[in-house]
């Protein structure tokens, strides 16, 4: 869920990591049964803390006239050969679905990406991810809702 808020996977774990360290602190006293939702809303905070940051970086850089290298190196890993029995047009079909539903998501409001992220991909019933978005139970009925029809319609040509 960080990852696609934030579109970088250092960052996306970073911000984790720092909502883990909070919510242990903060939280570690509340029962077990009401850490998801507490521990996802410590998660968008820090992720709204990761976009202030970031545009007040890129704003200050782009002063500068100063813009970030990326790093060339590649893992020598990615260059092994899977092992699974695959065929290329599967994997490649695969990969490609993969990477239109990633930029699907990444392309809806915040606010849908999180409604959908909860309910679908961390399994959250209604009243967990309201309180993990800080919102009322029809909120999150209706970035739900947008969020699946915008997806569903950005996806239509992978549909069986």
């Amino acid at each position: 869920m960080a990852r696609f808020a934030v579109a970088d996977d250092d960052l996306a774990l970073d911000c984790v990591q720092d909502a883990m360290l909070e919510f242990v602190r903060r939280y570690r006293d509340k029962p077990e049964q009401e850490w998801p939702p507490l521990f996802h809303c410590v998660l968008q905070s820090k992720i709204t803390d990761a976009h202030r940051r970031r545009s007040v970086r890129q704003r200050f850089m782009g002063w500068l006239g100063l813009e970030r290298q990326e790093d060339d190196e590649s893992d020598p890993l990615l260059n092994v050969a899977d092992p699974r029995d695959e065929t290329p047009l599967k994997l490649l079909e695969q990969a490609q679905l993969g990477a239109q539903l990633e930029a699907a998501i990444a392309e809806l409001p915040l606010r849908q990406q999180q409604a959908f992220l909860l309910r679908s991909w961390e399994g959250f019933d209604l009243a967990e991810t309201a309180q993990s978005m800080g919102c009322s139970e029809g909120s999150v009925k209706t970035h739900y809702f947008r969020a699946v029809q915008a997806l569903r319609q950005k996806l239509e040509e992978y549909r069986p």
